[in-house]
């Protein structure tokens, strides 16, 4: 049994690591214990909580509304890994800058990078958005619908990135990718950058933005970018989205094919 006297001397270690981590204690507070407790509550997921908080309070048809409410959600009620209005600004960049005509993103979630992308594509530009969780899916595809955009603008395919992938082609018509967005489990992004390499849908000037890549992180994901050869890499460095103290980064990609 330990003592009281050892119990006492490790008190001023736990008040630092409790001091140094704060950020991440409370990040782990607002995403876990905040959403069990809410969960067994409300006994519906916190997804679908956000989305009756945005039907409430957001305007239909208002792209920028929507995502404004959204923000408000997960400053002021609960956390919800979005990309987030910081990042989002980089996305929306990159979007203006390159262009795309044909757009992948890979993690759907509750559509908050989808609309960001789509009120900001050229005209005739069309987004294939791929979610695995059929439950997400199902409340990206109302919010996505809620903003305005139809299904000749916004394609959601529901199933893993590693079946939709190589039937992007024969399935869904997409030839070439003018751009990608990656923010689905970050374990996924090396092997599904070398799927769309395999199944040739990358050209010249590709764009890929990876989210994520630093917290919590992509570590073979960004070693692979750098030394294949085939990309210019840069690494944006922000914040975690709703965490401004918490560092983070977002991967932009460029294909070049092999150098």
């Amino acid at each position: 049994m330990v003592s009281p006297a050892i119990a006492l001397a490790f008190i001023p270690f736990l008040l630092t690591l409790l001091i140094r981590y704060r950020h991440y204690f409370l990040l782990f507070y607002r995403a876990v214990i905040v959403r069990l407790i809410q969960d067994c509550l409300t006994g519906i997921p916190r997804e679908e909580r956000a989305f009756q908080y945005v039907i409430t309070h957001a305007i239909p048809g208002d792209a920028q509304h929507i995502l404004n409410t959204f923000d408000q959600w997960c400053y002021h009620c609960e956390y919800l890994s979005n990309v987030g209005p910081q990042k989002g600004k980089i996305l929306e960049r990159l979007i203006y800058e390159t262009a795309p005509l044909n757009v992948l993103e890979l993690g759907t979630y509750c559509g908050y990078a989808t609309i960001l992308m789509a009120q900001v594509l050229p005209l005739g530009a069309r987004l294939y958005t791929v979610e695995m969780d059929p439950g997400n899916a199902a409340i990206a595809e109302k919010v996505i619908r809620l903003a305005g955009f139809d299904e000749d603008t916004v394609e959601l395919i529901v199933g893993p990135s590693e079946d939709i992938i190589p039937h992007l082609k024969d399935k869904h018509g997409v030839q070439k990718l003018d751009f990608v967005f990656m923010d689905h489990w970050k374990r996924f992004y090396l092997r599904d950058l070398q799927l769309l390499e395999e199944q040739d849908l990358l050209q010249e000037g590709t764009r890929i933005l990876a989210d994520n890549v630093l917290f919590p992180g992509a570590p073979h994901f960004l070693q692979y970018a750098k030394s294949c050869g085939r990309y210019r890499c840069k690494v944006h460095r922000t914040s975690l989205e709703y965490f401004r103290a918490i560092r983070d980064g977002m991967a932009e990609l460029c294909y070049t094919k092999l150098q």
